[in-house]
């Protein structure tokens, strides 16, 4: 939601101007009635949807299993994915990173984009084949990209990322909680207690899925 306004509302822009002591009029995007696609519809797409969809947005999306949610307008499997993105205005990706989601957005990918539409990458950096992203933001293609995680992190002091026109660099902000350590802790001790009792335990990892 950060990014979406960071990209929507001018008060970065608003930030720099102050420096310069400069006040020029700018005019923030409404993100009522525009459509934020979400590769990967699973418990942080559905908490990601419930908040767009209480300011205004349309959000559709993709999950390998598309039964319908809350607060999701449509629903569509992995193999649907060039259709969330030639209608979305904001494309949100939080995917595993598996050999199936490897590179998933590319060149052929980025192409099925609006010129206006941006990219978020919450997801995993493997997700983007990062100097196809590169060359459709400098060539205008889209419009821009935030993105949280990278192929290597922290991001090398080298990568051309750090300098490349309408690209956001985050340093994985997305991840951490002030209490996110009592969150583990208490979901590992209440796991253990279930495994004790031979119960179904939380949070399992499908190994086969990768996730």
């Amino acid at each position: 939601m950060a990014a979406l306004f960071y990209v929507a509302k001018p008060v970065a822009i608003a930030v720099d101007n102050q420096k310069r002591g400069t006040w020029v009029n700018t005019v923030p995007q409404p993100l009522t009635g525009k459509t934020l696609g979400i590769l990967g519809l699973g418990a942080i797409g559905g908490e990601v949807a419930r908040l767009a969809s209480a300011f205004g947005m349309r959000v559709i999306g993709t999950r390998r299993r598309p039964v319908p949610m809350e607060n999701v307008a449509e629903i569509l499997p992995p193999e649907r994915t060039d259709e969330v993105l030639a209608q979305s205005d904001f494309v949100l990706l939080l995917l595993p990173a598996t050999p199936d989601t490897d590179n998933l957005i590319n060149a052929q990918r980025l192409a099925k984009m609006k010129p206006g539409a941006w990219l978020l990458n919450f997801g995993r950096g493997h997700l983007i084949k990062d100097d196809d992203l590169i060359a459709a933001a400098k060539a205008k293609k889209i419009a821009g990209a935030v993105l949280d995680v990278f192929r290597q992190e922290p991001l090398p002091a080298d990568h051309p990322f750090w300098g490349a026109e309408g690209i956001i660099v985050l340093p994985h902000v997305g991840g951490p909680h002030p209490q996110r350590d009592k969150f583990v802790a208490r979901l590992f001790v209440d796991n253990l207690g279930r495994f004790l009792d031979g119960a179904p335990l939380k949070e399992i990892v499908d190994r086969a899925a990768g996730y």
